[in-house]
């Protein structure tokens, strides 16, 4: 049983000055302050002075790291994915497919249920890993004209019949299905994604407004990687994104990475969406911690050269961590850290509706970060394990 303390805390919808957290077996049990708590005498108390506690983030959209990548066949290839994005603060991560020949998709998606149900296996094996909470899968509902590096051979027809196969093969894991709403049959899809809980997010996408509209009329809720992959905006034929940015119902995501999105933009989209509506994302490939060369996504390869991800000249996902997304938001938005770390932390974990993931509070999973007010990432805390010897007093 754990005590940690510092001298601030955020839940992070609430700022706690002096905070006592309570963890057993894994799962927080109090939060509360020491001006107000004495530290139970059965708890060892972990005191990190001037640090920041706060919730683990969670990443949404990411497709690797290492040199490994999510649909990798390599019993390798997560191990050492999980154990990167948990040094970047990520405790919990949401493993993205790319576009790919059927049989490649159904299989990477059956080994990622096995992962997912194997997590407390895992969860002492390898050191401290992030741990996946769903799948997400990008394509192959997406836009021949939009589709970014996704191959185009690849992309399929929206229809209730694939995605039962890709259902089934994931065994009700998929958490999050990007798809673009103008395609034939996406309605069907969407609304059936929907009914089952799947995040249903736009993306890849050439719509209009009518049909951006009727996709979240059909259940989409949430879009991807914003302004990446979408009709450009128009004053006079606005598209997709004058309802992704005006849509109050709607949550979104960007890659605050500088390079997907120009910080000036970024910043008029964490306004237009705002501290509860914002996500923040990786795209991360297997180039994440890498050095400059040659990496695989799903069944193509990509060039890592000047700090961005290349297949054939297109942006080919990103090098991003989520904790550099979170330090990015507060200087291209002049945000908070606290506003910040909800886009990366409570936020994603609403949208999935992970209720013990993403805040601080009696009943959630014990993880969380523990971080310089700069948002440095100090340590990690997953399941209630410290990434490293934190200093103790009692």
């Amino acid at each position: 049983m754990l005590a940690l303390t510092s001298t601030t805390l955020f839940t992070p919808a609430e700022h706690i000055r002096d905070p006592l957290l309570l963890i057993d077996g894994g799962i927080v049990v109090e939060v509360s302050s020491r001006a107000s708590r004495e530290t139970p005498k059965n708890f060892r108390l972990l005191d990190f002075g001037d640090a920041v506690l706060s919730p683990g983030l969670l990443d949404i959209h990411n497709h690797g790291g290492a040199g490994h990548d999510v649909m990798e066949a390599s019993a390798d290839a997560l191990p050492a994915i999980e154990r990167l994005l948990a040094q970047h603060g990520v405790t919990s991560y949401v493993p993205t497919t790319v576009t790919a020949p059927l049989d490649v998709t159904l299989a990477a998606l059956e080994r990622l249920a096995n992962r997912i149900e194997a997590a407390e296996e895992c969860r002492n094996v390898g050191g401290l890993r992030a741990e996946p909470r769903g799948i997400h899968i990008e394509g192959p509902f997406l836009s021949h004209r939009r589709r970014g590096v996704h191959p185009q051979e690849n992309l399929l027809k929206p229809t209730l019949q694939t995605f039962e196969r890709f259902w089934q093969a994931a065994r009700g894991h998929i958490k999050m299905m990007t798809i673009a709403p103008e395609l034939d049959g996406a309605a069907e899809v969407i609304a059936e994604a929907s009914a089952r809980g799947v995040c249903v997010s736009l993306g890849h996408s050439d719509a209009d407004l009518r049909q951006a509209r009727a996709g979240v009329a059909a259940g989409a809720r949430h879009a991807t990687h914003t302004f990446n992959a979408m009709r450009p905006l128009n004053h006079r034929d606005p598209g997709i994104l004058a309802e992704v940015l005006t849509n109050s119902e709607l949550t979104a995501d960007v890659i605050a990475d500088g390079f997907h999105v120009d910080p000036a933009v970024v910043k008029l989209f964490l306004h237009a969406k705002g501290p509860e509506r914002a996500v923040l994302i990786t795209d991360g490939t297997a180039g994440t911690g890498m050095p400059p060369g040659q990496y695989r996504m799903g069944t193509f390869e990509f060039e890592v050269r000047d700090g961005k991800c290349l297949a054939n000249g297109v942006l080919a996902g990103s090098l991003l961590t989520l904790d550099q997304a979170v330090r990015n938001a507060i200087t291209y938005a002049g945000w908070s850290l606290q506003q910040a770390l909800r886009a990366a932390t409570l936020n994603p974990a609403q949208i999935l509706n992970l209720a013990d993931t993403g805040s601080l509070k009696p009943g959630a999973r014990a993880d969380l970060l523990v971080l310089s007010s700069s948002g440095e990432v100090r340590q990690t805390v997953i399941a209630g394990r410290v990434s490293e010897a934190a200093n103790t007093s009692s």
